[in-house]
């Protein structure tokens, strides 16, 4: 091992495993093994009977249904506005200067401080879900954004204004493809986040959704119930994860050079 050296691909599936695998034998010993009792923390086997039991009979499946589609209906929106909005501020300075305070400041405010404040204007249906995760996206997308393309090599900008670009020109042709594989990273990471959005927003006036069943599970103190909930956002988080991490490779192969 040394640093920063590239680890194969089989090699990084094999030790990424190897964690899982010793995660779920230390949970297995210290439940079966009595250390804590199983009110407060369910067995691994008992976790995926009741997960079982929840996609088969209570209908769960539709419930993470519903929290995927309210992930990815706010986050498209905050990407669909700060995508551009960064481009602009990171390209031009006399826009970053209009709006980066305003941005920096509310991207301190957490998204669920919003909540009583949603539920007062939208009330408690979807438009309120969805607000708290665009809410939650967006300010830190387009900050991301912005510094991304202002980091830009003045080298290649000046290269293209010497060979003839104009303004338009020098932002459709080097600003753009060259922040490009670094604010698809961008949109990955902040995925990541909305997820907790989400589920904060699913636990206050909820009728579906996957945290309105921890909600309904906490009540019951059916840990098994809970773990399998995160549990699944975990798993629905990894495999969108995977799959950014597949298109950034196939969109932008240069950026892979030296990882």
């Amino acid at each position: 091992m040394r640093p920063l050296q590239p680890v194969s691909p089989a090699h990084r599936t094999l030790l990424g495993l190897a964690f899982f695998v010793l995660f779920f034998l230390l949970w297995a010993a210290v439940t079966f093994g009595g250390l804590v009792p199983k009110t407060f923390l369910a067995d691994p086997v008992a976790m995926i009977r009741s997960g079982w039991v929840l996609i088969t009979e209570q209908g769960f499946a539709k419930d993470i249904g519903m929290t995927v589609w309210r992930v990815l209906g706010g986050f498209v929106l905050a990407a669909a506005i700060a995508v551009p909005l960064g481009l602009m501020m990171g390209a031009y300075k006399p826009i970053e200067a209009f709006f980066e305070p305003f941005v920096s400041f509310s991207r301190y405010l957490p998204a669920s401080a919003f909540i009583p404040l949603l539920i007062l204007w939208v009330g408690i249906g979807e438009a309120q879900k969805l607000a708290v995760i665009f809410i939650g996206s967006f300010f830190q997308l387009v900050l991301m954004i912005a510094v991304i393309v202002g980091n830009t090599r003045r080298d290649l900008v000046e290269a293209a204004y010497t060979l003839g670009a104009g303004d338009r020109g020098v932002v459709r042709r080097v600003l753009m493809p060259s922040a490009a594989p670094e604010v698809a990273e961008a949109l990955r990471m902040v995925l990541g986040w909305a997820w907790t959005y989400v589920i904060v927003a699913e636990l206050i006036g909820a009728s579906s959704g996957i945290g309105h069943m921890i909600t309904d599970s906490q009540a019951l103190m059916a840990t098994d119930q809970i773990i399998f909930g995160i549990i699944i956002i975990g798993l629905i988080g990894l495999g969108s994860d995977m799959a950014f991490k597949l298109a950034n490779r196939r969109l932008f192969p240069w950026a892979q050079l030296g990882r």
